[in-house]
């Protein structure tokens, strides 16, 4: 079976993925929109694709199989509910949603329409979280009681972006709440463990930036905080903290997302080059193992489309041959991402970042920067469930 698609966002990010679908040899038409006209002409023009739709509506009211969200951060909720009620299978950029009420809708329409939902999140995938999950599998963290996934990723890097989607008010919107982006740091971790957070405690920095970006008299999102830390309480008693930072001196083209995870028997630890394992005994180096064997991005380019290797540790079998060699992206993840949607679509089984493991990467950050704005008080988290199939049951895991 092959399945139909609509992309949804024409921006930067948008058409990396819509050349990713259009290379999956189970996806046999592909169409795209955007707010801009000319945007998505011109993906089409580029790509040779099926089709232009003139707006969502028009593309929920057509027979494609499938939509995959790339709008701004904040609009996914509402689109994914709409789109799900439609009848039609939903990929989305993170993050899920900004709200609690909104990934409550998602869930729910998820669990009405039988459809498949799938957050895109690149963390699962990441070489790390991948490593981290087979060294829990064989036992050699012992108990894993301590771990930490930061998302370092500096404003200044972002510019394009905002610029791009914000159009002259894009100052206001830039200043989006670093926490309500938790996924890429949350996600890997969250990935890894087999426990949920369950309260958190957050405090947030107040940026002194020139650039006006986090200024609350602007902010579209009443929001002052650069850079926000949070401690989680999980449900087995371990403990998880996470930073989200955007005015950071950091290479974050090299890498955006690190993780470190303690356990009673071993360890592992990484730095924006370097990657260790460690036990009782000694240190051992497995930046190697991890490394994707990138270049640095020629001048110019998308941050998102001049990756194209992989890390030894990711299992490239379970790929299509259409996929290997193309644009890459976020540390070798993008085509298992791209395959593990087609794949759930096209066997219409339950994706391993489904909308409950999804609301598990987002709802504690939403809850971690509504701490923060009080000042750090430490706030529990809900619990949303689990899905009405095992996730023992998803089509591919790393």
């Amino acid at each position: 079976m092959s399945i139909s698609m609509g992309i949804v966002g024409s921006g930067l990010f948008g058409p990396e993925f819509t050349q990713l679908f259009q290379l999956h040899p189970d996806v046999k038409a592909l169409y795209v929109t955007d707010l801009i006209s000319e945007r998505s002409e011109a993906v089409h023009e580029r790509l040779h694709l099926t089709g232009v739709f003139p707006s969502f509506e028009a593309m929920l009211e057509s027979d494609v199989d499938a939509v995959g969200i790339f709008t701004q951060r904040w609009t996914h909720g509402p689109l994914v509910v709409q789109a799900l009620r439609a009848g039609k299978h939903v990929y989305s950029a993170v993050p899920m949603a900004i709200s609690l009420d909104e990934i409550k809708a998602i869930i729910d329409a998820v669990r009405d329409t039988g459809l498949v939902y799938m957050m895109g999140e690149t963390s699962y995938y990441n070489p790390a979280a991948v490593f981290a999950r087979q060294k829990v599998a064989s036992g050699e963290f012992g108990r894993v009681f301590y771990s930490e996934g930061d998302y370092v990723h500096d404003i200044e890097a972002m510019y394009l972006g905002f610029q791009n989607s914000g159009g002259k008010d894009w100052k206001s919107l830039a200043s989006f709440p670093p926490m309500l982006y938790p996924t890429h740091a949350l996600g890997g971790v969250l990935s890894v463990l087999p426990a949920r957070a369950v309260s958190v405690s957050c405090l947030g920095v107040h940026d002194d930036g020139d650039d006006e970006i986090f200024d609350r008299s602007i902010s579209a999102f009443d929001n002052d905080f650069s850079n926000e830390t949070a401690l989680f309480e999980l449900a087995d008693g371990g403990v998880v903290r996470t930073n989200e930072m955007r005015r950071v001196g950091y290479p974050t083209q090299i890498r955006e997302s690190r993780f470190r995870f303690f356990g009673t028997h071993g360890s592992f630890e990484q730095l924006a080059e370097v990657s260790v394992w460690q036990d009782n005994q000694r240190v051992y180096d497995v930046t190697d193992l991890l490394s994707t064997h990138h270049p640095q991005p020629p001048v110019g380019s998308s941050a998102f489309s001049w990756e194209s290797g992989y890390a030894r540790v990711q299992d490239t079998s379970r790929l299509p041959r259409e996929l290997l060699g193309a644009p890459n992206g976020h540390e070798g993840v993008h085509h298992f991402l791209v395959d593990d949607f087609v794949r759930a679509v096209d066997t219409r089984t339950l994706p391993v970042v489904n909308a409950w493991e999804a609301a598990r990467y987002t709802v504690p950050g939403i809850f971690a920067h509504r701490s923060s704005m009080l000042g750090g008080v430490r706030l529990d988290i809900p619990d949303l469930g689990v899905p009405p199939v095992a996730v023992g049951a998803t089509v591919a895991k790393a």
